[in-house]
């Protein structure tokens, strides 16, 4: 499975428990360590766990481990490493503190025009 693919899956997962302004950055030509990130919020620790747990739980059933997963016993920043694809589930207070997309704004993102079919632009 691609890159491309795999980041197409993620987001999805995390649409089924509601993420919340999920973005997509294509970080490929400023990264050397992975080509997407993820980030999306929940309104609550419970709803970002949640997310998090369905996004890895689906992958799995994909064949499709995690390289490592932080946060997910205090439900405020979760990251999910799938070594070419990166996600970040924030609680919204630490979406706004940390600013990743801001940190990171010179990558292209990836709209998500549904849930289904996220194209660069």
């Amino acid at each position: 499975m691609n890159s491309l693919e795999k980041m197409k899956l993620c987001a999805n997962f995390a649409y089924e428990k509601k993420a919340q302004h999920l973005v997509v950055l294509d970080v490929k030509e400023q990264s050397a360590f992975t080509s997407y990130f993820i980030i999306c919020s929940g309104s609550s620790t419970r709803q970002v766990q949640a997310i998090a747990e369905n996004v890895e739980v689906m992958m799995k059933g994909q064949g499709i481990l995690p390289r490592g997963a932080e946060g997910k016993q205090n439900g405020r920043w979760v990251l999910l490493d799938y070594d070419d694809v990166i996600m970040h589930v924030f609680h919204e207070e630490e979406r706004v503190f940390y600013d990743l997309e801001h940190l990171w704004h010179q990558c292209p993102r990836v709209e998500c025009v549904d849930q289904a079919s996220p194209g660069i632009t």
